[in-house]
């Protein structure tokens, strides 16, 4: 099978999506992060609204594609042994290395860690204790922050391949979805996550309480498990997708207007990645020059992101640089960190590389 170019870039694209997702998270009102600046915006709300409905659904259903087409060149077994290596080695020194300046940072700017990060890192290496709200995760005494989607993907693949022939008995009903049932059948089931699991099961991101957000996370899975490689789904949503969005803004104004329209709010995320799959299939499927190195760097650049925003938010706040300098100065720093860190370090030497997820280790240029 040709290598698919339109879910390379679509999962590049994803994952570019995320970092300035996050860079938001440090500006926009009322919403927890581990961090804030002192510029946040009521207005901030609706745009990472918009984004927030659909993101992580996206980046895991193109995460079920890749296994899939993995898969299909690979056995089981050495595909268990390559995406254990890929998912747990980058959470374990991700967790070790990059992440613990995250609850050191937020654990200062509460006021309830002394600072001096060496002394944090040998109480945080054995585990606390912590006082009550020193950062996200205290209670477990070190945590895992952003890398959570790490070891959720890692316990869906295995879960997949374990449940792989009931799954494949799935796949033909839902492939021979067209038309207005292919925008509204695959929702249906979210709904209901939404009213029977989310009262219940807040999201926690650790992983053992997740309930509601496994249910929809594992969906979004096995639905890109079952699209992989068939044909027909990817034509029908390359015809769609015009309508696929007129539908997905109808269905946002709508749950804009009326938050309870449980309904309308899985149907936006739906009909939303429905499109972005068809707008992708139609202009994004050729060999961009850009590709390799993306595909090399979305790991390690995923890894690094947020503690470099974190680190570049504690360092400029002192200065009150304002609310147009200060996020346009965190966004270039996150970035150029990002590129720098990966292009100079992690993708030049045999033994980093791999403790970011990288796919190659030998540099390449867009």
């Amino acid at each position: 099978m040709p290598r698919r170019h339109d879910i390379d870039a679509l999962r590049a694209i994803a994952f570019g999506l995320l970092i300035l997702y996050h860079v938001g998270m440090y500006y926009v009102a009322g919403w927890d992060f581990h961090l804030k600046s002192a510029y946040t915006a009521e207005w901030l709300r609706w745009p990472m609204r918009f984004v927030n409905l659909w993101r992580m659904d996206l980046i895991f259903l193109l995460s079920g594609v890749a296994l899939a087409l993995l898969a299909r060149r690979q056995a089981t077994g050495a595909l268990l042994r390559l995406r254990s290596w890929r998912l747990l080695v980058p959470l374990a020194f991700g967790m070790a290395v990059v992440v613990p300046i995250q609850p050191y940072l937020q654990g200062v700017s509460n006021g309830l860690i002394e600072p001096g990060f060496a002394a944090f890192l040998a109480r945080y290496y054995s585990g606390g204790p912590w006082p009550r709200g020193a950062f996200d995760g205290w209670d477990f005494g070190v945590t895992w922050n952003h890398l959570w989607y790490l070891v959720y993907l890692w316990v869906y693949t295995m879960l997949l391949l374990a449940l792989r022939p009931l799954l494949e008995r799935c796949r033909a009903p839902f492939l021979r979805l067209r038309g207005a049932r292919l925008l509204v059948a695959p929702a249906l089931p979210l709904a209901l996550y939404a009213l029977v699991l989310a009262p219940r099961f807040p999201a926690t991101r650790d992983l053992v309480h997740d309930w509601h957000l496994h249910a929809v996370y594992f969906s979004f899975f096995a639905y890109g498990w079952w699209i992989a490689a068939d044909a027909a789904f990817w034509a029908e949503a390359k015809r769609l997708r015009h309508v696929a969005l007129a539908a997905a803004l109808a269905c946002f104004l709508f749950y804009a207007s009326f938050r309870e329209a449980v309904l309308t709010k899985n149907l936006y995320s739906w009909c939303a990645i429905v499109a972005l799959l068809g707008y992708a299939h139609a202009h994004l499927n050729r060999p961009f020059r850009w590709l390799g190195w993306a595909n090399e760097s979305v790991y390690p650049w995923y890894v690094l992101h947020q503690s470099i925003l974190l680190v570049l938010g504690f360092w400029l706040a002192p200065y009150a640089l304002g609310p147009v300098l200060e996020p346009a100065a965190i966004l270039a720093g996150t970035l150029l960190g990002c590129w720098l860190l990966t292009d100079l370090v992690v993708r030049r030497s045999r033994w980093v590389g791999p403790l970011f997820g990288a796919a190659r280790l030998a540099p390449a240029r867009p």
